[in-house]
């Protein structure tokens, strides 16, 4: 799938056959991308489910990530850990089909308009930062629709009442419906500006992954797939290592009272910098970390699953 620059001609030579590389082959990304997510959701889930409780609760309602698991599988049953699962199978799907088959497209346009590759196929051989930049693009582009998504799951993974009736929101439709009619458009992308924030670290994902890549294809025997089930997974985690405390305070954003005729609760959070100062001042720099472990356990076999899924349909679509 990847391409690499061999031989004193400099001639590109892709892992998969290329019959074009320009835009027609454009919607390979973003199909792939649709599987991608069911993989990402069906492996990640119960482990989000717990990040976001223990990222929005303080220590006193869970020790931990494991009494968080076990008094959540005690209290609402297995299937409580895959609370909120319903906005994310749908979003993503699509987030990943519009996250990944963006960033094939702008790692070709940075490979053609910077980096003066021709003929740069769907994995361009250009330096890690390139891929970097693309990854921020693809970041940027994918916000406006994972903003309203994770918007929607972080409040329905923040009810804890076993009997639905007691529950503000019935379900994700029921949550939009809400949130529309009090708050409208606006509440509706609550966090946005968080979202964008957090995703602009996609350029460690993407460039750790170029990096591992080449590495392991230089250094190791490995098959394509496996070499892509390593560098997903371990890219992964070197995104999350650098990311992980804007993703607290998105999510803090996310979860705080909207207020007005929703009758949620006050809000206390009107600006990003003062969800920040909470944290801090409720944890000190230990709360931009609290949840940190079932994120990063999540975060190798999600995403290591995801990407060997992506790269595996990107090979064998025409």
């Amino acid at each position: 799938m990847a391409a690499d620059v061999r031989g004193e001609k400099n001639v590109i030579v892709s892992d998969a056959p290329v019959k074009t590389s320009g835009a027609s082959h454009n919607y390979k990304g973003f199909v792939a991308g649709v599987f991608s997510g069911i993989a990402k959701l069906t492996v990640g889930h119960p482990f989000d489910t717990v990040k976001v409780r223990l990222q929005t609760t303080d220590a006193s309602r869970f020790s931990g990530p494991l009494q968080c698991v076990l008094q959540t599988v005690r209290h609402e049953g297995f299937f409580g850990l895959y609370k909120g699962a319903t906005p994310p199978l749908v979003g993503w799907m699509f987030m990943d089909s519009v996250m990944l088959g963006s960033l094939t497209v702008y790692r070709r346009l940075m490979a053609q308009n910077v980096f003066q590759i021709q003929n740069p196929g769907t994995y361009p051989a250009m330096p890690f930062w390139g891929h970097g930049i693309a990854g921020i693009a693809a970041g940027c582009t994918v916000s406006f629709i994972a903003a309203p998504v994770e918007h929607v799951k972080a409040r329905l993974q923040i009810q804890y009442a076993a009997n639905k009736a007691e529950r503000l929101y019935a379900g994700p439709i029921d949550c939009v419906r809400k949130v529309y009619r009090h708050h409208g458009v606006r509440g509706i992308y609550h966090g946005l500006s968080a979202t964008l924030l957090f995703r602009s670290f996609f350029f460690f994902w993407w460039g750790s992954y170029d990096i591992l890549t080449r590495y392991m294809r230089k250094n190791t025997k490995m098959s394509e797939p496996a070499i892509n089930f390593w560098a997903g997974g371990l890219s992964a985690q070197v995104f999350w290592l650098t990311s992980y405390p804007s993703d607290v305070v998105k999510q803090r954003l996310m979860t705080d009272p909207l207020g007005g005729g929703l009758n949620d609760g006050v809000r206390r959070f009107p600006r990003w910098k003062d969800a920040a100062v909470a944290v801090y001042r409720e944890n000190g720099w230990r709360g931009y970390w609290r949840g940190f472990v079932p994120c990063f356990l999540r975060a190798f076999p999600a995403n290591a699953m995801a990407l060997l899924v992506f790269e595996g349909v990107m090979r064998s679509l025409p």
